[in-house]
């Protein structure tokens, strides 16, 4: 048998029978879908007692991946969405520029799935489009933080003394934008 399918703890299992394993592995695919590859020398009794053994890992990853996709929900767009977004990001970096004394060349708004903003040698800031769906406070910081790279142009304690004068607690701001940060990548 090459193949067998189990519901363990209500989760569908597909063990497979691979010649090139050397030993017994799990993997959970984007679909939450568990997959058990089994070795020749391994029984599919020992790689169902592994995966027991296993079962809270694999919980764990689909709840991450069911929480990922619920943050890719939350942060799609509309084609009507998405112009408001441009909108309202170019409105935002411009007001927040002459408030506090910033200049920059060219704004670029495009979805990225690397990063929340840039900004270039050239003063040009580069925003992604999803920061637009993020509380305003994390907008905001984000747009500071590229607003403060025109004068500092690296991370060093200068551009945080100097970030900490627009965004008090940057750091702080910095910690929350990283539980947005799965939602980058789609």
């Amino acid at each position: 048998m090459k193949t067998k399918t189990l519901e363990i703890e209500g989760v569908s299992v597909l063990f497979k029978r691979s010649e090139r394993a050397r030993r017994i592995s799990i993997s959970v695919t984007p679909l939450c879908e568990v997959r058990v590859n089994v070795p020749g020398s391994s029984s599919f009794e020992k790689a169902e007692q592994f995966l027991l053994s296993k079962m809270g890992w694999v919980r764990k990853q689909i709840a991450k991946i069911k929480n990922y996709e619920s943050e890719q929900e939350l942060l799609r767009f509309s084609y009507e969405e998405e112009a408001a977004a441009k909108i309202k990001l170019v409105n935002r970096l411009a007001n927040l520029a002459e408030k506090h004394g910033f200049t920059y060349n060219r704004v670029t708004i495009r979805s990225q799935k690397t990063r929340w903003g840039s900004c270039s040698a050239k003063n040009n800031i580069s925003l992604n489009i999803k920061l637009a769906k993020l509380p305003d406070e994390l907008m905001e910081y984000v747009i500071l933080h590229e607003l403060v790279h025109t004068r500092v142009k690296n991370h060093s304690p200068l551009f945080w003394q100097e970030l900490d004068k627009f965004v008090p607690n940057a750091k702080q701001m910095r910690k929350r934008l990283k539980q947005y940060s799965g939602a980058l990548y789609f």
